[in-house]
Formats: C-alpha cells, sequence, structure tokens
C-alpha cells in the first residue's frame, strides 16, 4: 500500500512539473481552440434560443406555473428569470466536459505519453496493443456508460452529499478509463494493458476521482452568482479552458504512473525465468 502511494505521489508531482513544459503548453492549444470555438459559435448562435425554448417548455406545466406564481407571491421573482439559464447552463457542462475529454485524449494524451516515455523510459518497448480506431472506440463506449449513469443518477442529485459525490465519481471514472487506455495503447501488448488495469485499478480509479473533482472546479464558475449566465458564452469557453488544462495534466499523471507500471511488470517478467531456472538449480 505504501509503495503505491508512494508511486501515486511521484506520479503526481512529475504531471504537475511537466505542464509547465512548453510542448505541452503548445499541445493543449489545438484542443483548447477547437473545442471553445465550437462551444462559443453554439451560445451565440443558440443561447437565445435555447434558453427561450426551455422557458417555453416550463412555462406550459401548470404545476410548474403555479409553483412560480407562488414564488411571485412570496418576493423570489428573480428566480423564474434565472430558472431557464440555469437548466441549459446545466445541459450544456456535461457535453462541454465529454467534448474536452475527448479531445485531449484525441489529440493530447498520445503526445504527451511519447513525451514522458522519451524523458523517463526510452528503453521501453512500444508492443502497440490498440490501434487508433479500438481507441476511438473504446472512449466511445465508455462515454456512452458515463452518459447513462449521469442520467440514472440525476434524481440523486438532489440530495445534497450525494450531489457532491455522484458527478466526480462519474467523470472520474470515465477519465480513468479513456486516459489509461491511450496512455498503455502505444506501449503495451493488450494482455499487459488489461494486467496493469488489474492490478492497479483501485489506484487509478483514485487518480480518476481525483481528477473528477478537479474537473468540478469549472462549474464552481456559475455559482459565483446569477449575474454570471449574463456572460454564459465567455464563461463557457473559460470552462473548456480549465477543462482542456485538468484533461491534460491527467493525462501526464496517468502517463507517469501507467509507464512506470509497464516498466516495473517488464522488470519482474524478465526476472522471473533466472529466478526460475535458480531455484530449478538447487538441490
Amino acid at each position: 500500500m505504501r509503495d503505491t502511494m508512494v508511486s501515486v505521489l511521484d506520479a503526481f508531482w512529475r504531471a504537475v512539473a511537466y505542464c509547465l513544459h512548453p510542448r505541452v503548453i503548445v499541445l493543449s492549444l489545438l484542443p483548447l481552440f477547437i473545442a471553445a470555438g465550437l462551444t462559443f459559435a453554439l451560445g451565440y448562435f443558440f443561447w437565445e434560443p435555447a434558453v427561450a425554448g426551455v422557458r417555453g417548455t416550463l412555462e406550459s406545466w401548470s404545476l410548474l406555473n403555479a409553483f412560480m406564481q407562488w414564488l411571485d407571491a412570496m418576493g423570489a421573482a428573480n428566480f423564474r428569470t434565472v430558472l431557464a439559464p440555469l437548466i441549459v447552463v446545466a445541459l450544456c457542462v456535461p457535453v462541454v466536459v465529454v467534448l474536452s475529454l475527448l479531445l485531449v485524449a484525441t489529440m493530447m494524451t498520445p503526445s504527451l505519453t511519447r513525451l514522458v516515455a522519451q524523458r523517463r523510459f526510452a528503453q521501453l518497448e512500444r508492443k502497440r496493443g490498440a490501434g487508433l480506431r479500438a481507441s476511438v472506440a473504446w472512449s466511445l463506449g465508455c462515454t456512452l456508460l458515463a452518459l447513462a449513469a449521469l442520467l440514472v443518477s440525476l434524481p440523486f442529485w438532489l440530495v445534497p452529499p450525494l450531489a457532491l459525490v455522484l458527478p466526480p465519481l462519474i467523470w472520474g471514472w470515465l477519465t480513468y478509463k479513456v486516459i489509461v487506455f491511450d496512455v498503455l495503447a502505444e506501449h503495451a501488448a493488450a494482455d499487459e494493458r488489461r494486467r496493469i488495469v488489474h492490478e492497479h485499478r483501485w489506484p487509478l480509479l483514485g487518480m480518476g476521482v481525483v481528477a473528477g473533482y478537479l474537473g468540478a472546479a469549472p462549474a464552481l464558475l456559475w455559482a459565483l452568482s446569477a449575474a454570471t449566465l449574463i456572460f454564459a458564452p465567455l464563461l463557457i469557453v473559460v470552462s473548456v479552458w480549465l477543462y482542456t488544462l485538468v484533461f491534460a495534466f491527467s493525462s501526464l499523471w496517468f502517463a507517469h504512473y501507467a509507464l512506470a507500471a509497464l516498466h516495473r511488470l517488464r522488470q519482474r517478467a524478465a526476472e522471473a525465468p533466472v529466478d526460475v531456472m535458480i531455484d530449478a538449480a538447487t538441490p
């Protein structure tokens, strides 16, 4: 257990240091520009129609309309004006998170993994246990499962303790599943990848959950005040930037940990035949 924690913390601090590397900074710009440009364009053209559509839908529900009238009578009329934008933001955030994660996993993780391998594990053989097609299929499958889990868990978000646990847990599981696969795709054989994931599943999941909580930080932008909704398109772009940084850091963290685990696994495999021969030769 102690060795595992040392490995996790060692990978963590190495990832923090690598985030300052010029190559990492340059690599982060492309997915940032794509995701930010796309979300800003969608927000610019569809923000007001989306808010109007949600508001119209809410007003057509008689039960909710009666509740709003009661709030107006209680002096909370401002809540009516912010409810529809809040719902639109709540629906957009998961899409932004998934988009940022998939862009980083596709466009940054392989390059970041090669950077870590070149600087720390230059002698590590590349067995290419999975190609681009397998990586994309795996990422899409895990994403669909995570989105389904989000939909199923939505009613539990009304319970305050669960609202602080479930979303980071789901995002952490998705981050761990997608990034670890991409990190090991080029260097590990398929059986090596499965063994590492099996032997280190709890540390890897814990790292994913920490990344999930870090990924929840951009959502705090929306909690500052209702006035932030006025700047929603701009804040979505800022959120994309923060998500890109979090997932880039996560890629480096998983790369340092997983490649070190792969290196140790191959060292044990290389030493095992020697140990067997020595035992066999011993009378």
